[in-house]
C-alpha cells in the first residue's frame, strides 16, 4: 500500500507540474497578446481613428468642427462653413485646382482631406477655451492642417496640363517636399455629394484616380535612365567606351525595334546614345546586361513593392529574372512592354539622382497648428536611403544634362537657369504611333532645387508636349 500511495503522490505532483507549466505557458501568451494589442493601438492610432467602422469619427464630428488645410504659403485650401441653420458645409476655394491633392471629405475621404482625418477633427485648444465654447453651445475648433503646396506652382501645372489627361508633380528633392500635384481629369471637390451616384455608376470614370500616385504608365525613354544606371555599375570603367552604329531599327527574332519616327542616329557613344534617346542602342545595351544583377537594381528602386511615402500610392510592376527573354530585355531596356510605372516613382528616382542618390520620402503635410496657433505636429523631411552611389547619380546628372544641352529636351537649353533631364515618348494601345508624352528634370543642373515629372496621355513625343511645361514651371519657379 504504501508503494501505491507514493506512485500515486508523484502521479499527482507530475499532473500539478504540468497544470502549472501549462497556466503560466498561457498566462505569457495573454501578456504577449496583451502586450502587443496595446502597442499596437497606441502606434496605430490614427489608422484606427480613420477607419470607416469607428463610431468615434462621428463623436469627434458632432463635438469639433473640421480644421482648416492651408498652402504652403498660408492660403486657404478647404475650410468648413456653417449656414444660418448651423449645418455644415465643406467649401474649396480654389475648386478644381487642387481636386486630387487636397481631396474631399464628402462621401468618404480622399487626397490630404483623408490623410490628415486625425487631425482635421480633433482639437488641441487649452481646456479653459473648450469650457467656455461649451457654455456657449459651441463646437470645438479643429487643428489646423499646413501643406507643403505651392499655389503658384499649381496653378501653372494645372493651367499648362490643359485640357489633356495627365499629371504632373513637383518635389524639392533635397527635402522631399511635395510643392504641386495635378491630375486630369480633375473634378470639383465641392460637387461630390451631386456628381457621386453617377461616378459610381460610370464604371469606366476615372476623375476620382490620382494620376500621380496610382496612375500606371509604360515609362517609354524616361526608364533609360534605369537601363543606364545598371550599365555603368556593371562596365564601372569603361561605360564611357561604348559604340553602336543606329541603322534606326534593331532584330532579334521576330521582335523588331525602331528608333522614335525611324529616326537613322548612327554613330553613337553612350553619351550621345543617351541624349538622342536612341532605342535600338538601348535596346541593344539592353541585351548585354545581367539580368540577376539588373532584377536586384530594380528592387532598389523600388519596383514591385510600396514606396516609402505616407502619401498612398499605387505599386510600380516590372519582371526581370533569367527567364527574360532577349525579346522582351530589348522591350524592357526603352521602357515598353509589360513595365509599368507612376508618376511619383518616377519623380522619386529622378530625386534621388538630383540629391546624389538618396532618397528623401515625399510628402505634403509640414505640420499641423492649433486655432490659437500652436504647433501640434512637424512633419519634417525623412531620408529612406541610398537608391545609388554619389558617383553613379554624378554620371546620371551629366547624361540628363547632355538632354538639354544637346538632345531631345533643348527647349529647356539657353535659360537664365540650367536644367537636366530625361524625355519620353511611350507607346501603349494596339494603334502604331499612339505614345504619352513624359519629361523628368531638375532645376538647376549643378545644384537642383526643383524636381518636375509629367506624363501627358496620348500626347505624342516627350520633348514637343512635356518639356514646354516642365519650363513654364521652372520660369515660375526661377521668377
Amino acid at each position: 500500500m504504501s508503494r501505491k500511495n507514493e506512485q500515486k503522490k508523484k502521479s499527482k505532483k507530475k499532473k500539478n507540474r504540468e497544470i502549472t507549466i501549462v497556466t503560466w505557458v498561457f498566462t505569457l501568451l495573454f501578456l504577449g497578446m496583451a502586450g502587443y494589442i496595446t502597442q499596437y493601438a497606441l502606434t496605430h492610432k490614427q489608422e484606427h481613428l480613420n477607419n470607416s467602422y469607428n463610431g468615434r469619427q462621428q463623436l469627434l464630428a458632432a463635438q469639433n468642427r473640421r480644421g482648416n488645410i492651408f498652402s504652403a504659403e498660408g492660403e486657404l485650401l478647404a475650410h468648413t462653413i456653417v449656414d444660418e441653420e448651423g449645418k455644415e458645409r465643406r467649401e474649396y476655394p480654389y475648386q478644381n485646382l487642387f481636386s486630387h491633392a487636397v481631396g474631399y471629405a464628402t462621401n468618404g475621404k480622399m487626397g490630404i482631406e483623408s490623410q490628415a482625418n486625425y487631425y482635421l477633427i480633433n482639437s488641441s485648444i487649452p481646456l479653459s477655451q473648450k469650457v467656455e465654447l461649451d457654455a456657449a453651445g459651441k463646437k470645438y475648433p479643429g487643428d489646423n492642417v499646413y501643406t507643403t503646396l505651392n499655389v503658384d506652382l499649381q496653378q501653372v501645372a494645372f493651367t499648362a496640363l490643359g485640357v489633356y489627361q495627365g499629371a504632373v508633380i513637383v518635389t524639392e528633392p533635397s527635402t522631399g517636399k511635395v510643392l504641386a500635384m495635378v491630375s486630369k481629369p480633375d473634378f470639383n471637390p465641392e460637387q461630390i455629394a451631386s456628381i457621386w451616384d453617377d461616378l459610381v455608376a460610370d464604371k469606366d470614370s476615372s476623375i476620382l484616380l490620382n494620376r500621380v500616385t496610382h496612375g500606371l504608365y509604360p515609362p517609354g525613354s524616361t526608364f533609360k535612365m534605369i537601363t543606364a544606371l545598371e550599365y555603368i555599375r556593371e562596365n564601372p570603367d569603361n561605360y564611357s567606351g561604348y559604340n553602336y552604329n543606329c541603322t534606326g531599327a534593331i532584330t532579334r527574332g521576330e521582335d523588331r525595334i525602331q528608333c522614335y519616327h525611324g529616326t537613322v542616329h548612327g554613330a553613337v557613344d553612350f553619351e550621345r546614345s543617351f541624349a538622342k534617346s536612341c532605342n535600338t542602342s538601348f535596346a541593344n545595351i539592353g541585351l548585354s546586361l545581367d539580368k540577376t544583377e539588373f532584377a536586384k537594381t530594380l528592387k532598389q528602386l523600388l519596383f514591385n513593392q510600396e514606396l516609402p511615402t505616407p502619401l498612398p500610392s499605387g505599386v510600380s510592376r516590372i519582371d526581370v529574372s533569367l527567364e527574360t527573354t532577349d525579346s522582351n530585355m530589348m522591350q524592357i531596356s526603352i521602357g515598353q512592354g509589360t513595365t509599368s510605372i507612376t508618376p511619383l516613382l518616377l519623380n522619386m528616382i529622378t530625386c534621388a539622382i538630383a540629391n546624389d542618390g538618396i532618397l528623401m520620402e515625399p510628402y505634403v503635410i509640414d505640420y499641423v497648428q492649433s486655432s490659437i496657433g500652436e504647433k501640434v505636429k512637424t512633419f519634417n523631411g525623412s531620408a529612406y536611403g541610398k537608391l545609388m552611389e554619389p558617383q553613379e547619380a554624378e554620371i546620371l546628372k551629366g547624361l540628363m544634362t547632355d538632354v538639354v544641352e544637346e538632345g531631345t529636351a533643348s527647349r529647356l537649353k539657353g535659360l537664365s537657369y540650367t536644367a537636366a533631364g530625361k524625355t519620353g515618348s511611350a507607346e501603349y494601345g494596339t494603334v502604331k504611333g499612339d505614345s504619352h508624352a513624359w519629361f523628368t528634370g531638375f532645376a538647376p543642373a549643378e545644384n537642383p532645387e526643383i524636381c518636375v515629372t509629367i506624363i501627358i496621355e496620348g500626347a505624342g513625343a516627350g520633348g514637343d508636349y512635356a518639356v514646354p511645361i516642365a519650363k513654364r514651371i521652372f520660369d515660375t519657379y526661377f521668377q
